[in-house]
């Protein structure tokens, strides 16, 4: 599986973003190196059996990509609704 480049448009953003992931996944139950968040895609994927190593796994299907993905964007993206909303109640909704 090749590497993206991400380029997040608010400088410094990343660590912010990694510490969310690490944070997020450790809530859902994986065990997260909080240097290397990343390296949750091989808790994640063992979990959905999908046989993800590293180094090249040019072996797994777009599917199997997009479960590990899926699992963790997705887990985010709840949190990240889930603290608008709170946002959201806090402010007493007048935004």
């Amino acid at each position: 599986m090749s590497r993206r480049n991400r380029r997040y448009v608010v400088p410094g953003a990343e660590r912010g973003m990694q510490s969310f992931k690490a944070e997020v996944m450790r809530r859902e139950g994986y065990n997260v190196d909080p240097s290397r968040p990343d390296d949750v895609k091989y808790e994640v994927a063992k979990d959905l059996g999908v046989p993800l190593e590293p180094g090249n796994n040019g072996n797994l299907t777009t599917e199997s990509a997009g479960q590990i993905g899926g699992k963790i964007g997705g887990s985010m993206v709840r949190e990240m609704i889930r603290l608008a909303q709170q946002q959201m109640v806090d402010r007493g909704g007048n935004e």
